[in-house]
C-alpha cells in the first residue's frame, strides 16, 4: 500500500509499505480522511520524544473496516464506517489503574507512536474505534479527535455561564475550544497575530476577536486558555487573570521551553494554573458534538489534498495557511 513515511527527522517521503495485517483484537480501516496537526510537524522534525522513526505518522482519522480479526470486540463487520481514538494506554501503569490513561507510564498512539493513518489501510484495536453516524461525512469524522482533545481541556479548566474566557490561538483547537466555551455559557475573547485568521472567530460569536492582548486596553478575564505552545502568548494570557482566575496550557510547547509566570500573584492572587494531555474519555462525547453540528466542522476544514501530497500538506501547516488541512489517503467511500 501507499503511505506517508516519516523515516527520519526532516526525512519525509510517499511510498510503498505492507499492508497491515489485523492482530487477534485490531480492525484494519481503509483511511477515508485525515487531518495534520502540530503533533505531526513535530514528529515530522524530531521534536516528539515518544516517536521511533520510521514512522507512518496520521493521528486523526476516519474510515472503512475492511478487515476484522478473530477475536475483535465491539461486533464490527466489513464495511463498517468508523472514527478512531488514537490513544494506547498500558492499562496496568499507575495512572492508568487511576483512570487517568492520558498519563499512562507506557503511552502510545496511532500515528505517534506506532504506524498510523497517513496510508491507505492502518490496523488499530477495534476497542478505539466508534460507528460513526450515516450522515457524518469522513471529513468530519477526522475532526472528532482533535475535538476529543477539547472537551478534555475545558473538563480541566472549567466553566460557568457567563464567565469571560480569553483565548489564544484563533487555529483549529482555538475555533474548536472557542466554540465548546461559548456552549457552555462562556463570553469569549479571542487573539492571534495572523490577521487572516481574525473573521473567523468573530463569526463564532466572540465578543472580541484582536492581533495582540495589548489591543485588550487591560482588561481582565476569569480564564484563559492558550492554544498556540508559544511561552509570549502563555505568559500574556497569564498576565491577563483577574484575581482567582485559571490558565490552561492547552497547546503544546517544546520540551525544554521556559516561561516566567509570578509565584507570588498566583500565590496571592489564588491563581490556578492547569495542563490538558491529549485525550481522556472524551471521544465519545467528541463524537456526539461533531454529529449533532454542535461544533461547526465547516469552518475549520479548509483545505484537503491526495496522499502523494503529503509534504505540501505539512508545508501547508507550517505556513499557518487556512485552517484544518486533511490528506485523502483512499476513493471518497475509502
Amino acid at each position: 500500500m501507499r503511505a506517508a513515511i516519516i523515516d527520519t527527522p526532516g526525512s519525509v517521503r510517499v511510498g510503498e509499505v505492507p499492508d497491515p495485517k489485523p492482530r487477534d483484537h485490531d480492525v484494519v480501516v481503509a483511511v477515508g480522511a485525515c487531518g495534520i496537526c502540530g503533533t505531526d510537524l513535530h514528529i515530522a522534525d524530531g521534536y516528539f520524544p515518544p516517536t521511533p522513526y520510521p514512522i507512518v505518522p496520521g493521528h486523526e482519522f476516519a474510515g472503512r473496516v475492511v478487515e476484522v480479526g478473530a477475536n475483535a470486540p465491539g461486533g464490527f463487520a466489513v464495511g463498517d464506517r468508523v472514527a478512531v481514538d488514537p490513544s494506547l494506554f498500558c492499562g496496568h501503569c499507575g495512572p492508568c489503574r487511576s483512570g487517568r490513561g492520558n498519563l499512562c507510564a507506557n503511552w502510545g498512539a496511532t500515528g505517534d507512536t506506532v504506524d498510523g493513518a497517513f496510508a491507505e489501510y492502518v490496523a488499530v484495536p477495534a476497542a478505539t474505534c466508534y460507528r460513526m453516524p450515516d450522515a457524518m461525512t469522513y471529513q468530519q469524522g477526522a475532526l472528532v479527535e482533535p475535538v476529543s482533545c477539547a472537551v478534555h481541556g475545558v473538563r480541566r479548566i472549567g466553566v460557568e455561564a457567563g464567565e469571560r474566557f480569553l483565548v489564544l490561538g484563533a487555529g483549529t483547537m482555538g475555533l474548536i475550544m472557542q466554540q465548546l466555551l461559548q456552549r457552555a455559557g462562556a463570553v469569549v475573547t479571542t487573539v492571534d497575530r495572523n490577521t487572516a485568521r481574525l473573521g473567523r472567530p468573530r463569526a463564532l460569536g466572540a465578543e472580541a476577536a484582536v492581533a495582540d492582548v495589548a489591543e485588550l486596553d487591560d482588561e481582565k478575564f476569569d480564564a484563559a486558555v492558550d492554544c498556540t505552545g508559544a511561552v509570549a502568548a502563555i505568559e500574556a494570557a497569564f498576565d491577563s487573570l483577574r484575581r482567582g482566575g485559571r490558565l490552561l496550557v492547552f497547546g503544546v510547547a517544546p520540551e525544554d521551553a521556559r516561561v516566567s509566570l509570578s509565584p507570588f500573584r498566583i500565590y496571592n492572587d489564588e491563581i490556578t494554573v492547569v495542563g490538558s494531555m491529549a485525550v481522556l474519555h472524551s471521544y465519545g462525547a467528541a463524537l456526539n458534538l461533531v454529529a449533532t453540528g454542535v461544533i461547526d466542522t465547516s469552518s475549520l476544514l479548509t483545505e484537503s489534498l491526495p496522499l502523494e501530497q503529503f509534504d505540501d500538506a505539512l508545508q501547508l501547516m507550517r505556513s499557518g495557511q487556512g485552517l484544518k488541512t486533511q490528506v485523502l489517503p483512499g476513493p471518497a467511500d475509502a
